[in-house]
Formats: C-alpha cells, structure tokens, sequence
C-alpha cells in the first residue's frame, strides 16, 4: 500500500512538471515570431545577447529561446562552460543587458 502511495505522488509530480513545462514552451515565441519581433526592434539580435554572455561568463551558448514574461522580452539561453557546468542565463532582449544567471 505504502509504494502505491509512492507511485501516485510521483505520477502527480510528473504530470505537474509537465504542465509547467508546457506553459514555458508556450511562453516562448516560434522561429516566425522571433523573426518579426527582432525585425521591427522590440529585440536585440541572438547574436548581441550571446556576445554579452560569453564576455560575462565565456562558455558555448547550446539553447537559446526568446520568451515573453512579466518583465517584457527575455532570451533565455543554456550555456556550457569550459569546465563543463552547464549555467542558466537572461539577457533582456528588449535592450540587450543581463539579467540573472546561475
């Protein structure tokens, strides 16, 4: 009885991590999206966002998606630095500048 309980509770756990997940990927805008945002300039292009992280924290950007949240525009990129610690970082597209890593 006691592992069903342990079943159900990671069921549950898994179904709302997907859930989560989803409503960030909905948050993210499509590659036709990211296009027409960058061309009228409410978005800095990728490329300004990662010369700005690999000058702050060096390291190969793997992921990048630019997402809407409550503060505006946000790229959000997955970066592997050289020593293999993979880092989570915000650059605001809206102006380029950095927002928070880890």
């Amino acid at each position: 009885m006691r592992a069903f309980r342990f079943i159900i509770v990671g069921l549950a756990l898994a179904a709302g991590s997907d859930a989560a997940a989803a409503a960030d990927q909905s948050a993210c805008l499509s590659q036709d999206e990211r296009r027409a945002v960058i061309a009228s300039h409410k978005a800095v292009p990728l490329g300004r966002a990662i010369k700005l992280v690999q000058a702050k924290i060096g390291g190969e950007v793997v992921k990048a998606r630019l997402c809407r949240q409550e503060r505006g525009l946000v790229y959000m990129l997955t970066v592997l630095g050289q020593s293999g610690k993979v880092s989570k970082v915000q650059v605001n597209a809206a102006d380029g500048q950095w927002l928070d890593g880890s």
